[in-house]
Formats: C-alpha cells, structure tokens, sequence
C-alpha cells in the first residue's frame, strides 16, 4: 500500500516506525550521546544499523551531529528541535504501556524493550 505523502499522520509513521527510531530518540531526550553510549544502551543493535539509523535521523533533521577537533576525534549526536518535538510521542507511549499493557519502560536499566525486536 503506496504512502500518502499528504497524510501527515503517513508521513510521520514512516519516519518513527523505522527500527530503533523511537528508542535512539529516547535515548537522545537525557542529552547528547556518543557514538558507544548509544550502542551500549540499545542492547542488541549492530554498530552498522546504529550508524545507518543515526544518519538518517541527521537527514531527517531529528538529530545533529557535533564533532569535536580532538585527538582521538569525538563525536556526539543531540536531539534537534525537530527531534525534542518527538518526545511528547514517547511519553504517550510509555503512558499507554503503563496503563494497559503493564510493567515501566527499561531505558534507565539498558535493556531494550520489546519494540526494539520488531522490524
């Protein structure tokens, strides 16, 4: 089923519903992350598909990434305004989650949820 570019709902789901979005932006919420603070909280996500999904939320607009002229280089991602105007969908789900389907969510223990497993 084609997409309705005009749908802004349709347009939105494609961007979150992608695996792993919603989670690096939750992650992201408590401030900027490293490259490896990301990868060590999104337990189970490959260093490749990290990077793929960082680069299309950086081309998305929804997070930036800041290099620092260091030696080893550093690298920090951060939420954009774009990306912070997300966080009200993620505390709607955590909301729900808690409400209906039981348990709080894991972010603060580094487990991944079970939406994390669903492409």
């Amino acid at each position: 089923m084609p997409v309705d570019d005009s749908c802004p709902v349709c347009r939105t789901a494609e961007i979150v519903c992608a695996k792993w979005t919603l989670l690096l932006v939750r992650d992201l919420a408590e401030g900027r992350s490293r490259f490896c603070e990301l990868e060590r909280s999104l337990t189970g996500i490959s260093p490749r598909t990290l990077s793929l999904r960082l680069r299309a939320l950086e081309e998305e607009g929804i997070v930036e990434r800041h290099t620092f002229a260091e030696v080893p280089p550093r690298v920090e991602y951060a939420l954009t305004p774009k990306g912070q105007a997300l966080l009200p969908i993620i505390d709607d789900m955590r909301a729900y989650g808690t409400a209906w389907l039981g348990g709080s969510c894991s972010a603060d223990s580094g487990d991944a949820p079970e939406i994390a497993a669903v492409d």
